[in-house]
């Protein structure tokens, strides 16, 4: 066990400075301590930030010294209990007593040491966050002062909910065990405004510290502005899902969309993947007694994995050690660095060694002395950064070609499939998202051959500035010295900065290519999921097929499965089995007949569309449509759909899901897992863990935007809401079935597992129908005023009666709150509870009540207020920030039952038939969208084979101004009017212009 020199603890009892090394190296072993000497020259380079690291992350050291600080007792035990609660609950600090200020701070400094005595602990991240609560909550408001220079910040509804906002004051600030140099201020972030007065606004500490700002690198990733970043982190970390911050927190992030939250939570992960992976290797190699100071400093500079691999590729495991290590081994790391300072000095023949390998001649030697500048060229930061701009104004090329030997088992076929790319070049700069992903399908499958091109000028130029800038040695050096410099700078660049570039370039274009085929997906699923439902229909569901023949469903205008048959329409039996379609169709006064897209599903619709051109169906006015049914046989043989369908043939669940999907499409098509949909691209050469968490985050966002009412919605539906899971799901149902109905949206929190944090993140996506539970309530006083009926403690009582509710089992029961169970017409509203208090002042300014939500007379109020004051006034007025205000507007607006799907398109019904042949040049068609990629849009037009629109001739003057539109371009479900410009009748390849959006 290594002790610590005296020195060593003298720093550590020292206040942090800029250049301080990490505190896990105080404890550095003797090896170490040699290392510095071998690393005492480096080139002059810019100062680095500070290189402390958090206490949270040390893993096991052989033996740590520690300064343990005397800590005040706390003798009263409930207050500490309380001042823990109010820690940790999501609401940052605001408001803190100014009798219990000294109390805080002597827990704080209690939590700080115990986290010092465990820093040898080696849990996960995630379990370590819990113990780090106070002070990630309390690093959040670091250097993000949003009260200063006297600005005044209207209050919010974030009040309640998440991150509070108040008013400069002239207050205390509060320190829990920091160092002197980091005060901690109270006041919180800006309401979509930066503060102005910090320099190192925005800055969020992390668990796991780098050489780099966390939120000025996500900036400049994402082209956001840093104060925003600070925010989104913040919120983030407090567990706030995408749609409640969408929604609720829009002053906070500059009114961004959920893709754009997306996308900052995806560089996030990736950012502290590359912080916890440097700090695990930075162990790894301080545990076997190789990290000098240059090597750490080159380590804590990585912003990539790719850096960190081509920095930690010489110390891996197993690794028989690069050739500049081979080098050092045999001594010539001296010669190396003396070659820089003073190469006057340098004799190289003092180094021959016969009879020893690397050392027995001079070649050998300057070869040695070589590999070891070439390996510190190459590891060098400035280096580095000087060859990545220079690339930047160079032309850069990515090139593929036909390999020169073929893998046996690619056909002639697979080859035909990338002839576009057997001779392909084009500027990174340029490069289109698809040209890479096929690329790269080509690589993998051993038909193409790719490399980057990189201009020799690059090299020359490189090359120069390294020997006559950058590695200039310090003193006069002989021709022979200079020779072994210049081939160090070109063996540098030729062997190991070259690779690295390619391999970052590759990865960078691979990387941005995935994601926005991602995103892609996402923006087609959410098209697909907010298609607009058709209510109120009989509608007959149809799984097309040959041999076992046509299952068919019929369902009623709730979703109810009225009849499910089997006929065989493409087996000679047509016209007998048209006698029963038309039966069926009478019987239960059904018009619409929804067609899967699968097998038999030409045939299948001509038949249909030949007997309605026939009147067949009279009197009935039958149309059809075409749906995708993709995934469908998955969901018919899962375990949801056995348990909402019990004993009914998997094929006939087919068709009873197809017809769902045109009656509410949201609802049917959560129940099946998103990547089995269909409307992506690349969809399986992309990373599947990053395609399940957003198309996952898509599926939640769409579900909590269009909202659920909790009395009538399905437990898979109910899943899906921003805060809830499964097991919250399945113990709201169970509550549901055991107490009634819910009246209002306080009764969630009587729901077992359903916390505070739970609560706000869904209680806004809820929805209650005031019509059935003013029903139930009367009914329920009827029955209690005419003494009918006993209601026992566990059945939900009537209005105005107290009652509390008791739940069995292992742990403590969650009692509820003793309140009456009244209505609440907000609850059918998209205002969320905390702001409950600003509606009732905003209804009584304007004179209006509860009973006249989503009424013209209210809209005339509203209308008639804003006119004279102006939405900015009315929030100044109410002490709320304009967006909030706005939902509250929005919420009070809109009619009982609102969804804003009804923008989105409905199924293209149909009653005719177009075949391929029939199509010619210049015909004018209307289609619908059935798919949307990187490269195009296909469309399906009726005639069996979808047309593609090249992304060329999609432009912004061509789309719909009315339309809302969630982002720009086409996606799944629309009407577009196009133009046919070719048709390749060989291969069934339509080519299509667009006129417009219908």
């Amino acid at each position: 066990m290594s002790t610590l020199s005296r020195r060593a603890k003298l720093k550590v009892q020292a206040v942090v400075e800029e250049d301080e090394l990490p505190s896990f190296l105080k404890s550095s072993s003797e090896s170490e301590e040699d290392n510095d000497d071998d690393s005492s020259w480096e080139p002059q380079k810019k100062a680095t930030s500070s290189l402390k690291l958090p206490n949270s992350n040390k893993s096991k050291p052989k033996k740590v010294s520690v300064v343990r600080k005397k800590v005040p007792q706390i003798s009263s035990s409930p207050i500490k209990v309380a001042i823990k609660e109010e820690l940790n609950r999501s609401v940052l600090i605001d408001d803190v007593s100014e009798d219990s200020k000294d109390e805080l701070k002597a827990l704080q400094n209690q939590k700080t040491t115990n986290s010092t005595r465990k820093r040898v602990s080696n849990k996960p991240r995630t379990q370590k966050a819990k113990k780090l609560k106070v002070e990630e909550v309390i690093c959040r408001t670091d250097n993000l002062d949003g009260g200063g220079g006297g600005i005044e910040i209207p209050s919010t509804s974030t009040m309640q909910g998440g991150i509070s906002i108040k008013k400069g004051e002239d207050e205390e600030d509060l320190t829990f065990g920091e160092p002197p140099l980091k005060k901690i201020k109270s006041t919180m972030f800006p309401q979509g405004q930066p503060v102005k007065t910090a320099g190192n606004v925005g800055k969020v500490q992390e668990e796991l510290e780098m050489n780099w700002d966390m939120v000025q690198v996500l900036s400049e990733r994402i082209n956001i502005e840093p104060w925003v970043c600070a925010n989104i982190i913040c919120l983030f970390n407090d567990d706030n899902t995408i749609p409640f911050i969408a929604r609720y927190r829009k002053e906070l992030i500059n009114n961004l969309d959920a893709d754009a939250l997306r996308e900052v939570q995806q560089a996030l992960e990736e950012l502290r993947t590359v912080a916890k992976k440097t700090h695990t290797t930075i162990q790894k190699i301080k545990k076997e007694g190789k990290l000098s100071e240059s090597l750490l400093t080159a380590l804590l500079n990585c912003r990539t994995l790719e850096e960190l691999d081509h920095v930690s590729a010489p110390y891996k495991t197993g690794s028989k050690g690069t050739k500049a290590q081979r080098a050092k081994q045999l001594g010539l790391e001296g010669a190396a660095k003396t070659l820089l300072e003073n190469p006057g000095a340098l004799n190289l023949l003092s180094y021959v060694k016969p009879g020893v390998k690397g050392l027995s001649t001079l070649q050998e030697i300057e070869m040695g002395v070589q590999h070891i500048l070439a390996d510190m060229f190459a590891k060098d930061k400035d280096t580095l950064d000087f060859i990545r701009k220079l690339c930047l104004r160079r032309y850069i090329c990515i090139q593929s070609s036909l390999a020169k030997v073929s893998s046996k088992n690619v056909s002639e076929k697979d080859i035909n499939k990338f002839q576009l790319y057997q001779n392909f070049s084009c500027n990174i700069k340029n490069i289109q998202h698809h040209q890479i992903l096929a690329i790269n399908r080509g690589e993998n499958l051993k038909i193409l051959t790719v490399k980057v091109n990189i201009p020799d000028n690059v090299k020359n130029e490189f090359c120069s500035w390294c020997v006559q800038n950058r590695w200039r040695p310090l003193r006069f050096a002989r021709p022979e010295l200079m020779k072994i410099l210049h081939d160090s700078v070109d063996d540098s660049y030729k062997r190991l900065i070259y690779p690295l570039l390619c391999r970052e370039y590759r990865s960078k274009l691979t990387s941005d290519a995935e994601k926005e085929s991602i995103m892609m997906f996402g923006r087609n699923l959410r098209q697909l999921l907010l298609t607009s439902p058709v209510p109120g229909r009989t509608l007959m569901g149809v799984d097309p097929g040959y041999k076992h023949g046509c299952k068919l469903a019929i369902i009623s205008p709730t979703s109810q499965i009225l009849h499910t048959d089997v006929v065989y329409l493409h087996s000679g039996q047509g016209f007998r089995e048209a006698e029963k379609l038309k039966r069926l169709l009478l019987n239960f006064n059904c018009s619409t007949v929804v067609i899967g897209n699968g097998t038999a599903c030409r045939e299948t619709e001509a038949y249909f569309a030949d007997l309605i051109m026939k009147k067949y169906f009279a009197p009935l006015d039958v149309v059809y449509c075409i749906v995708n049914e993709a995934g469908a046989s998955i969901y018919s043989v899962s375990p949801e759909a056995n348990k909402e369908m019990p004993g009914l043939d998997p094929n006939l669940r087919s068709a009873v899901s197809i017809a769902r999907r045109v009656q509410d499409p949201l609802a049917e098509l959560v129940k099946i897992e998103p990547k089995h949909i269909g409307v992506g691209m690349y969809q399986h050469d992309v990373s599947q863990t990053l395609l399940k968490a957003t198309l996952d985050s898509v599926v939640e966002e769409c579900v909590s935007f269009v909202g659920v009412d909790i009395n009538i919605c399905s437990e898979i539906l109910l899943r899906h809401i921003a805060g809830l899971n499964a097991n919250r799901a399945k113990n709201i149902i169970e509550w549901r079935e055991k107490n009634g109905p819910f009246i209002n949206r306080e009764q969630l929190k009587n729901v077992k597992g359903l916390g505070p944090k739970s609560f706000q993140q869904c209680a806004g996506f809820i929805r209650f129908n005031q019509d059935y539970i003013r029903t139930f309530c009367s009914s329920l006083q009827n029955e209690s005023s005419t003494g009918d009926q006993v209601l026992s403690a566990s059945v939900t009582a009537p209005v105005d009666v107290q009652i509390t509710d008791e739940k069995q089992g292992k742990k403590k029961s969650k009692t509820a709150p003793k309140a009456a169970l009244k209505p609440n017409p907000l609850d059918q509203t998209c205002i969320h509870p905390e702001s409950y208090d600003i509606a009732m002042r905003f209804l009584s300014l304007i004179g209006g009540n509860l009973c006249e939500i989503g009424k013209p007379e209210m809209q005339q109020k509203i209308n008639s207020v804003l006119q004279k004051e102006g939405i900015e006034g009315i929030a100044k007025r109410l002490k709320t920030t304009v967006h909030t205000l706005q939902i509250i507007i929005d919420g009070l607006s809109q009619p009982e039952s609102f969804d804003f799907r009804t923008d989105f398109d409905k199924p293209d019904f149909k009653r005719s038939i177009v075949c391929l042949e029939d199509l010619n040049v210049g015909t004018v068609l209307t289609g619908k969208v059935e798919n949307a990629t990187l490269f195009g849009i296909f469309v399906d037009i009726g005639v069996g084979k979808s047309g593609l629109i090249p992304i060329r001739n999609v432009t912004e003057a061509k789309l719909s101004k009315v339309k809302k539109r969630r982002s720009l371009g086409l996606g799944p479900g629309e009407r577009v009017e196009v133009k046919v410009t070719n048709i390749d009748i060989p291969r069934s390849r339509i080519t299509l212009d667009l006129i417009r959006v219908l």
